[in-house]
């Protein structure tokens, strides 16, 4: 499985096939979440070569029992053997690429997904901009935490409005270098 429109070359006998996720149910659930996880099946043998407007690609191995929750933008390619799913994350206000939305990953098998930069591992506990949060342990559900005040109804925030409040030590957060907003932001 691989993003639509992500080859960028191949050698051998490979063919290519849009699909989605539970067919109609997955369809109704992209429409109400907005979350446009456009994927593709690639079947044959040969080599497969991916990439997505210049961003690093990081590599995931995932285990029977491992699973991982990844914004849907950032997912490049993951192996048939992994079983992926449309998740809702605790509420929201209804910002950031991630939205109320992620791509849920489940192992066995091997994940890439894409980062502005360089990524940056953390272990919680940890405060993040829902904008530069690309995947984190799908074990763990962040909190909402806001930074409002009256300067910031007065249309002088610090643009840090929104964070997600990652608590639990024993998982990981993924972050880039970089605030991905939606084109519409």
């Amino acid at each position: 499985m691989a993003k639509a429109g992500s080859m960028i070359g191949y050698t051998g006998d490979i063919s290519f096939e849009r699909t989605s996720a539970g067919g109609l149910k997955g369809m109704l659930k992209r429409s109400v979440t907005s979350e446009d996880s456009v994927l593709m099946a690639a079947e044959g043998s040969g080599h497969l070569y991916l990439a997505d407007q210049g961003k690093e690609i990081q590599l995931l191995e995932l285990s029977d029992d491992d699973a991982i929750s990844v914004n849907g933008n950032d997912i490049l390619a993951f192996e048939d053997t992994i079983d992926w799913d449309i998740k809702m994350m605790k509420s929201f206000g209804g910002t950031s690429t991630g939205g109320l939305f992620n791509v849920h990953l489940d192992g066995p098998g091997h994940v890439a997904i894409t980062t502005h930069g360089e990524p940056l591992v953390v272990v919680p506990p940890v405060n993040t901009d829902p904008d530069a949060s690309v995947a984190w342990s799908a074990t763990i559900s962040p909190d909402v935490t806001t930074d409002m005040n009256i300067k910031t109804f007065l249309g002088r925030s610090s643009g840090e409005t929104y964070q997600l409040e990652f608590s639990d030590e024993e998982e990981f957060v993924v972050l880039q270098p970089f605030e991905e907003t939606l084109p519409n932001e």
